[in-house]
Order: C-alpha cells, then structure tokens, then sequence
C-alpha cells in the first residue's frame, strides 16, 4: 500500500474498512494512520479522527441529507460514491470547515483514488455537496432528527425498556466525545492528582466512585502518572463490577473473559489474589502489560470461559460476558452500523454457555457478578432470568442505593443495574450489572 500523505484520502480509507468490512474504528484509524508515516501532522491526525468519528456518529442524518440531494437514491452499488458524500457533508455540516474547502477538497478525493469509474462522477459530487452548502438550513431541518442515527430495530427497543425522554437524552450523549475516566489505586491522593493533571492543561473532577474524569486528556501515555502505575482507563460505569463483587485483601478472585483488565486491576488493587481467564492471547499480552504497569500481581490463564476448570474453588467471580456493546456507542459509533441481527443471538447463545458454566463451578456461598456493556434486555436481565430458571440454588444478591455511590437512578426493581449514557452529567457506558449468590 502507498504511503498516504493526504488527510481525506485517510478518512476515505479508514470509513471504508468501518463501513465496508466491518473492521472497528480505532483499529482503522491506526492502521492508516501507521500507514502515513512522517507525511501527516498531528493536526492532521486530529482532523482524521474527528472526521471519520463524526461522521459515524451523525451517519443517519448525513445519509438523509444526501437522499435529499440526489434525483434519485444513491443504489448500494455506488457506495464508494456515497462514502465521498459522507465525508463532504460531515464537514458541510457538523465540522467548522469553510464551504469552499470541504467541497473542493471532498471532490479532490476522486482524483486521488485512481478509479476511472469514479471520475466519472466528479461532476456529480460537485453538484450534491454545492447544493448541500447552498441548502444548508432547510436540510439540516429535514434531516435534524436525531433518531436517525440509530437502526430502527434498535431504537424500538430501547423506547419500550427506557422510555422515549431516556432515548432522547441517550442519543444527545452518543453525539458528543465522552471524557476520559481513570481509575487511582486506593492509596492514592486523588486532591493531589487532580492538581497534577490540571498542571497539564486537563479538566479533573473527581467521580462518585473516586476516579477522575478528564475531558479532552489527549494521548494517554502522556498523563501525569502513565508511567508511574498509579491508574488505569476505565469507565466510571465498568469501574462498578469490581466494587460489588465484595472481595477484599487476602480474597480468591477469578476473573473471567478479563482482558484488557480492568476489572482485574480493580480487584488486585485492593489486595485480591485474582487469576485472570481470556481465550484471546493478543487481548491477554495487553493484559499482561497493563498490569506490569500497574505492579499488580494478577495470576494469567489463557482459556475458553465457557470451559476453564478451577483446580480449586472461587468464592468471587466476575463474569464480563462478551456482548453487543451497545452501551459503548459513545466511543464507538461504527458498533450501531457494523453489528447485524444474527450478532447478538450468537453472542446471547455465548452468554448462557458461559453464565451455566460458571454457575456449576461456583462454590456454595460463592459470588457471581455477571455483567455486560450492552443496553439489550436480552444480553441482561433476560440472561440473569434465565439462569435463575434453570438454576434453583442461585439467588440475586440485591445491590443497593448504598453501593452505588449516590448513582441511585442506576438500580432496577429487580435490584440489578442498568446504568443508562445519560445517567450522569457528562455520561457514562450503558451497563448491565447483577449479583448472584449459591446457596448453601
């Protein structure tokens, strides 16, 4: 592959391999970013990201407008024309880029692309996007609902288990850029840290739980504390897990499906012996190195969940099962276009083998967290449902107010967790957290 040395033509790509082959979007930038060598700034860099990012987030919208642009809907068989336009609107009308430069430099993509086909309809994008700059205030009116940016299906559903005003609220969230949350070690001053980071330029508030938000941190081997071990990135709503388990110093904790490892970290950190499963051995090497990072002492076990056999019992385990991640999409967009409907009974099926699994292998009076970054009632409370069905020794250990650091709004009736993006001022993951005990 050429280097590539031009901030659209990188975009294009990267869009093309989200859209296209379904490939996540942070693994895309990077890999053509990696590509660019010493031909792009770091304001380039930036203008990637931000575009590529935007443009998945507004994705539904974008698309109305040029539906509204073109005599006729774009057929499927042009989508690298529809990519362009894509990319030329997202600047048009979400980004503060002069008129004149995104339409010339969206048309210019054409000539980079090599494709003879494609020139063929320079005149074509030329129009759509001057016409979309023309038009801008009647358009972004027709196509200013927000909804759009979500597959119906999933919208439906989200209306009957939360209520519309929730998905309102919901959507708003997934179109800003989430803040940066971490994790301190208990040990630490976090008065302190907050200072530091602030030397740096970076907004600190301290969370519920006692980890820092950051917002715009920037690269995050740069933060004050990086090198030194003292936190790790995690979502203030994927921090939780690790409290509720209930384990403390001199504690046995098994931590299965645990890669990148914060959860892990969480447990270790408050002096648990935690031996951490993944069957993923590229996800484990990142494991591995977050925790020589962290100097936290975590037993690695490379196995399927789903079949890994304790030679002793875990009185503690926590299950963060794989799932849709849905209650990600804040930092990940491309997951509402990129996931089709088969995705989730494959991983609800993977779910319930797990979640058997380690009901078996639970001593009695043992602890299970099972949760799950998904806002689907089928990969959370219709799980836990389920396995408390079939299985008649476990029970839901309720969570209560006084374990959710005055997240109040988070706790079901059931007494699981549900925590929702807009549940906190400047957001945080969906999550699905219960708590199940083995009677004895």
């Amino acid at each position: 592959m050429a280097v590539i040395t031009d901030s659209r033509i990188a975009s294009y790509l990267i869009l093309e391999r989200v859209l296209v082959d379904h490939s996540p979007l942070d693994s895309s930038v990077d890999f053509y970013l990696a590509r660019a060598k010493d031909h792009l700034t770091d304001q380039d860099r930036g203008f990637i990201r931000h575009l590529t990012t935007t443009c998945l987030r507004r994705l539904g919208q974008i698309d109305k407008v040029i539906d509204l642009c073109t005599e006729m809907k774009l057929p499927p068989t042009l989508y690298k024309q529809r990519l362009i336009l894509r990319l030329g609107i997202t600047q048009l009308f979400f980004m503060e880029v002069a008129d004149h430069a995104a339409v010339n430099m969206t048309v210019g993509i054409l000539d980079h692309l090599n494709n003879v086909k494609l020139l063929k309809f320079k005149g074509m994008i030329n129009a759509v996007l001057r016409r979309a700059a023309r038009e801008k205030e009647i358009l972004l009116k027709k196509a200013g609902n927000t909804r759009l940016n979500m597959p119906q299906e999933m919208l439906q559903k989200w209306d009957k288990n939360f209520g519309q005003q929730n998905v309102k609220e919901m959507l708003a969230e997934f179109l800003k850029e989430p803040p940066l949350d971490i994790m301190l070690k208990p040990d630490e001053d976090r008065a302190a840290w907050i200072a530091r980071f602030e030397s740096q330029g970076v907004t600190a508030t301290l969370l519920p739980t006692g980890g820092i938000r950051l917002i715009k941190a920037g690269s995050v081997p740069h933060l004050a504390g990086y090198d030194e071990g003292a936190w790790w990135v995690q979502d203030i709503s994927a921090s939780l897990p690790a409290f509720l388990l209930g384990s403390g110093k001199g504690d046995y904790v098994l931590d299965l499906c645990a890669a990148p490892g914060g959860k892990a970290a969480g447990s270790a950190a408050k002096g648990s012996h935690v031996t951490a499963v993944d069957l993923s051995e590229k996800r484990l090497m990142r494991l591995e190195t977050n925790m020589k990072r962290l100097n936290l002492d975590v037993f690695i076990v490379q196995s399927d969940a789903a079949k890994f056999m304790p030679s002793e019992p875990y009185p503690y385990i926590l299950l963060d099962a794989p799932c849709s991640s849905s209650g990600t999409l804040r930092r990940h967009p491309e997951m509402a276009w990129t996931r089709d409907g088969q995705d989730i009974y494959d991983l609800i099926r993977i779910q319930k083998k797990m979640l058997q699994h380690v009901a078996s292998i639970m001593p009695s009076g043992g602890t299970l967290i099972y949760c799950v970054c998904s806002l689907e009632y089928e990969e959370g409370f219709g799980q836990i449902k389920k396995i408390l069905q079939s299985n008649k020794d476990l029970s839901r250990k309720k969570i209560t107010k006084d374990e959710v650091f005055g997240l109040d709004q988070i706790i079901t009736a059931e007494g699981d967790i549900m925590s929702l993006p807009n549940h906190l001022e400047g957001g945080m993951d969906g999550f699905f957290i219960a708590r199940l005990t083995k009677g004895e």
